[in-house]
């Protein structure tokens, strides 16, 4: 898809024909605000299968198999074999895990990495666990490793948790307690995995340190300060420049979790029955996971957040409600769970029905793009064109409301029946027909039709539109023009604006309307990628007569000179 679903698979494709591990660039221009993990393993990867969309996604899908699979063993070695099962089986058919995990994004594998360090921290603590040397070095490891994908808050979401339980618990103040976690190794071995690159990182992209805590257009002031000071301190205080993100209001950050772990966050309220006494095994599992999601939730309610930032709760969460599911003590509670559940998927049978009667006759010519409206202004949250949704766009969207509508049928017969087994089909089901939906939406969330019409046209000069986040998806496809720098019409702004600031930034890759216009009218083959909104400007700037359409797909154009 565009956005930052391309960006990331071309930022590790730059890595791979450039050999440079260090500095992400695209388009020549330095990407300096994420930790290169995640471009790593996917250039990995590349090099492995080639370079193909399905390759691209592979680390994101092997790390949500293991955070499954993490989930439950953690489930599994602190309560029982069957609420580790139950556990296992929330993480992977939760509704957040799945939706999150459709584009490229890192927050699925430091989650893994913090589900791993917290449980590493309660095996180096436990009495019976005879290698708690071993797991205070496991802990470390994963921090390190973390700070790789995503930066600070793969030290900070842990050790703060782990402070929080060692509080509670009152053995902060043990000798024992830090004999047992080897503090001084554990951040050794963090450093060892993690300081080299950020010290590369620095030394190649001066000046070194520079602490100026006020962030403006048309400054550069390094590697350093963009990643730590902008990226880590600034953004938590919504300070950060260019403010290209906006933020998730705090009461429904807090809500969504009803639905980013649905189904099983109907099972909540059956928590508040389970004992986090840390008198045993389970009992301290359950204190740190409080205090691991509690710290995690306090933490975004008091900074910018985007609605997928509380993933690495996600294990905690599932680790709960396994409790609440299994635990004889929360029956009654559950039950009311499932009545809730049932009423649910009810509703939403009952809601689905009603759309498909609205629709049913509807026409659907051409692809959906024909139907969604557009809102701008909301695309910096991760589900700002949710808002796009019309009613005649579900014209378009028929067959997966169908399979949608079984799901919830399947899923509300099941928990009338008290069945788990019918609301785990009930997901899978539900998975399928978002895929289904996915695939309509291609074309309006992608551009892979415009480069395929440019990978057959005779090769030219490609020029994007406005910022390189709104046609990333055509670079990535358009092997016509691969290892070619494309041209972005007043495009100098959000996440290529600091790093074109850089002494060795290329200064051809950003034009104006003037650079355009000579360009276009100029004997050159151009080629232009515009969104429909757009194209009436530019027809005032050259011309509608010298716009010759080469393809249109999802709302988007592609446009050459002659």
């Amino acid at each position: 898809m565009d956005d930052v679903d391309a960006v990331q698979a071309q930022i590790a494709r730059n890595m791979l024909d450039s050999g440079d591990w260090v500095t992400g660039r695209l388009d020549g221009i330095a990407y300096l605000e994420k930790s290169p993990l995640k471009y790593w393993l996917i250039e990995i990867a590349f090099r492995l299968f080639g370079v193909h969309d399905w390759v691209a996604r592979l680390p994101v899908s092997l790390a949500a198999v293991i955070l499954c699979w993490l989930t439950f063993r953690i489930g599994a070695w602190a309560f029982s074999l069957r609420a580790g099962f139950y556990a296992g089986l929330a993480m992977a058919t939760s509704a957040g895990l799945f939706l999150f995990t459709r584009i490229q994004i890192p927050d699925v594998a430091i989650t893994a990495t913090i589900a791993l360090a917290m449980w590493s921290f309660l095996r180096a603590l436990d009495q019976n666990e005879p290698r708690g040397g071993f797991w205070s070095a496991v802990m470390a490891a994963a921090v390190g490793s973390g700070l790789l994908l995503k930066g600070l808050i793969a030290a900070v979401f842990p050790v703060a948790a782990a402070l929080l339980y060692l509080a509670f618990t009152e053995q902060i103040a043990s000798r024992e307690t830090w004999n047992r976690l080897h503090p001084l190794r554990g951040i050794l071995i963090a450093l060892v995995i993690a300081a080299p690159w950020h010290i590369l990182a620095t030394l190649r992209n001066p000046p070194y340190f520079d602490l100026t805590m006020r962030s403006g257009p048309g400054e550069y002031h390094g590697f350093f300060w963009f990643y730590f000071i902008n990226e880590h301190l600034l953004r938590f205080l919504n300070l950060r420049y260019p403010r290209d993100y906006n933020t998730v209001p705090r009461f429904y950050f807090w809500l969504f979790h009803l639905l980013w772990l649905f189904p099983w966050s109907v099972y909540f309220p059956a928590v508040a029955k389970l004992s986090f006494q840390p008198v045993d095994r389970g009992g301290r599992m359950r204190l740190l996971c409080l205090c691991w999601a509690g710290f995690l939730l306090a933490f975004f309610t008091f900074s910018s957040t985007q609605e997928y930032y509380s993933m690495p709760c996600y294990p905690a969460l599932a680790l709960l409600l396994s409790c609440a599911i299994t635990d004889g003590r929360a029956a009654a509670w559950r039950r009311g769970g499932q009545i809730v559940l049932a009423a649910v998927a009810t509703l939403a049978v009952l809601a689905i029905v009603f759309i498909l009667s609205r629709v049913w006759s509807m026409p659907a010519p051409g692809d959906i793009s024909r139907a969604l409206t557009q809102h701008p202004e909301d695309y910096t949250l991760s589900l700002g064109h949710m808002g796009d949704l019309t009613l005649a766009s579900f014209a378009y969207l028929r067959a997966p409301l169908m399979l949608a509508g079984v799901a919830f049928l399947v899923g509300a017969i099941s928990s009338w029946r008290r069945r788990i087994a019918g609301v785990v089909v009930m997901m899978v089901l539900f998975f399928h027909a978002a895929r289904l939906a996915l695939v309509v939406f291609d074309p309006y969330l992608a551009s892979r039709p415009l480069a395929e019409a440019l990978n057959r046209a005779p090769q030219g000069t490609l020029i994007l539109d406005n910022q390189y986040y709104a046609f990333s998806s055509v670079i990535f496809y358009a092997e016509a023009y691969h290892g070619r720098r494309a041209l972005l019409v007043n495009g100098r702004v959000n996440n290529l604006e600091y790093g074109s600031n850089a002494p060795d930034a290329p200064t051809d890759v950003f034009i104006d309307d003037a650079g355009f216009r000579q360009r276009w009218l100029s004997p050159g083959l151009y080629y232009v990628c515009v969104e429909k909104p757009q194209v009436e400007r530019f027809e005032r700037l050259v011309g509608r007569e010298s716009l010759h359409t080469l393809a249109e797909s999802g709302g988007k154009y592609v446009f050459v000179n002659r």
